[in-house]
């Protein structure tokens, strides 16, 4: 994917999520300036890693800020998993699924696709625009010498996928066909928007910062030779002692995916960890 070589620069932008004044003051400190209504910057361009939405202040203002910039050139923005959820939310399920949208209307999704609503309360039309947009949104961008997706890089998904879409752009048949439980297509989404995560043992289950019970952990996927469940945690929260000193068992080390050394640069939003 090329036309980068017109750029003296690049600078990644992981997850905004509704924060607007603080990427304009994040701009503005790297030399980004408003002309015409629109940041952009001489010689260099922004890059988005997605998740423009849910959660913060001001939600509207980020992506328009985002979206603006995307249009006229300043930037470029790849899909996370809060832009997927938002189309999930809205787009209905395939005939004969049991449920009524793709993203299933529960109060768990309620609450986190609730900030994004409120903010667009009388402005429908321009909320149906954004939808618009986020259809054309890549799942990933391979730009020669550095990558970029959301949360992770699985080099067979992402061949097979874009066999199908070149511009790494899926549609409406191809997010409907995601209900389906371990189809290609939820493979797809879940791991390059959300990454990958492992089960903890014996049926443990673990109650996050976020306040959810869940009963596994997301993992790393370029340790090249871990031996415990403690080598691969890649989250905020810790594992109990008694877990993380768990030894991996051979089967599970041979379904490791690994992004190797050797591999292109790859750049991740998605995941938050204190002191960073």
């Amino acid at each position: 994917m090329a036309d980068i070589e017109q750029w003296q620069g690049f600078d990644i932008i992981g997850d905004v999520h509704g924060c607007a004044r603080t990427l304009e003051v994040l701009l503005e400190q790297m030399g980004y300036a408003r002309l015409g209504g629109v940041w952009r910057h001489p010689r260099r361009q922004a890059l988005f890693l997605g998740d423009i939405i849910d959660r913060g202040p001001r939600i509207r203002e980020a992506l328009l800020l985002v979206r603006d910039m995307v249009e006229a050139g300043s930037a470029r923005c790849i899909m996370g998993n809060h832009e997927f959820n938002a189309l999930g939310w809205f787009t209905p399920a395939p005939p004969g699924s049991e449920r009524r949208y793709v993203r299933e209307h529960t109060e768990r999704n309620q609450r986190q696709i609730q900030a994004t609503m409120e903010q667009f309360e009388g402005h429908a039309a321009e909320w149906d625009e954004f939808l618009d947009w986020f259809w054309t949104l890549p799942l990933f961008m391979d730009l020669g010498p550095f990558r970029l997706v959301h949360a992770c890089w699985d080099d067979q998904l992402i061949q097979t996928f874009a066999g199908q879409f070149p511009d790494a752009t899926p549609d409406v048949e191809f997010l409907q066909a995601s209900v389906e439980r371990d189809s290609f297509a939820d493979q797809v989404f879940d791991r390059l928007l959300r990454g990958i995560g492992m089960h903890l043992p014996h049926g443990l289950t673990m109650r996050g910062g976020d306040g959810v019970v869940r009963g596994m952990f997301r993992t790393k996927f370029w340790e090249e030779a871990p031996e415990t469940y403690g080598d691969l945690v890649f989250q905020p929260d810790k594992l109990p002692e008694h877990v993380a000193i768990r030894p991996l068992t051979y089967r599970q080390k041979r379904e490791l995916l690994v992004y190797g050394e050797d591999q292109p640069l790859l750049f991740v939003g998605h995941y938050w960890q204190h002191g960073t």
